[in-house]
């Protein structure tokens, strides 16, 4: 099971999370980030540090945000990897 990246993220886009991700599965475009879930370990390690609460179990991901799954499925495997740290679109 990955990781999901729903809406909080959109706008704000604060990449620490990428920072501790063992394994590079986060993507950029240009207002979020997302999660590959096919490089996604499930490690977990992202979720404490995302400081808007964007990301989730994918078992956990709040129902009004269910679409997002499939976004991160569909967006991720066509975006550039991030792995270092980028100012924020807007403060978290």
């Amino acid at each position: 099971m990955a990781h999901i990246v729903t809406e909080p993220c959109i706008g704000c886009k604060n990449t620490v999370c990428v920072t501790v991700c063992p394994v590079d599965c986060f993507h950029e475009d240009e207002r979020a980030l997302w999660i590959d879930p096919e490089e996604c370990i499930d490690c977990g390690a992202c979720i404490p540090e995302c400081p808007v609460e964007a990301i989730f179990d994918e078992g956990d991901v709040p129902e009004k945000w269910m679409a997002y799954i499939q976004m991160n499925a569909d967006k991720a495997p066509h975006l550039p990897v991030i792995t270092e740290r980028k100012e924020p679109l807007k403060e978290s």
